[in-house]
């Protein structure tokens, strides 16, 4: 199934978690620590409303200088995934946000990318499951985004269901932290 099919069948909770996950792996590009979604990932997996630690990362991300070796619109993009996060992860704002942080994850990591981006296949393409010649940290980041969708959409995911797609977006967050530390050092 295509990362767009599985975004039209998710339910709110695996929107909100698949918003939050694109937003968490792109968090090293605007220069924020490992830690500072983490109080959303628990207001979502209690069930309760996330205004509190939302206004709590951008006000911390609001001062914080953008990661040396992240390109400015990288950083852009990340900043408008943040900007844009509704209040309550709820309701077809929701639905709005995960697809357009997907859309946003997937560009920020082929901006990111040293290795071509494989023809003139827009995002959009990628997201609907023409992956020929993609790139790999674009590659990888689109498996993440289908596994975490896999792993909230089951009838009752339960707690483990979001701890898994946690653990996924920390391993995607490790990926891209070293990207954009080599890409500092001249060396990516």
């Amino acid at each position: 199934m295509s990362l767009v099919e599985l975004i039209a069948q998710a339910d709110e909770r695996g929107l909100a978690a698949s918003g939050l996950a694109c937003l968490d792996r792109c968090v090293p590009v605007l220069g924020g620590g490992d830690d500072l979604l983490r109080p959303l990932w628990a207001r979502l997996a209690e069930g309760e409303d996330w205004h509190t630690p939302l206004a709590g990362a951008r006000a911390a991300l609001a001062t914080a200088k953008d990661t040396p070796g992240a390109s400015g619109e990288a950083a852009a993009l990340a900043r408008r995934m943040l900007d844009a996060a509704p209040a309550a992860p709820t309701g077809a704002a929701v639905r709005e946000w995960a697809d357009g942080c997907s859309v946003a994850a997937l560009q920020v990591h082929r901006l990111l990318d040293a290795a071509p981006w494989g023809g003139a296949r827009p995002v959009s393409a990628r997201r609907e499951g023409r992956t020929d010649g993609m790139s790999p940290l674009v590659a990888a980041e689109l498996r993440r985004q289908i596994r975490i969708l896999e792993l909230l959409s089951t009838k009752d995911p339960g707690p483990g269901g979001l701890r898994q797609a946690l653990d996924v977006s920390q391993e995607g967050r490790r990926v891209l932290r070293a990207v954009v530390s080599r890409k500092a050092r001249g060396t990516g």
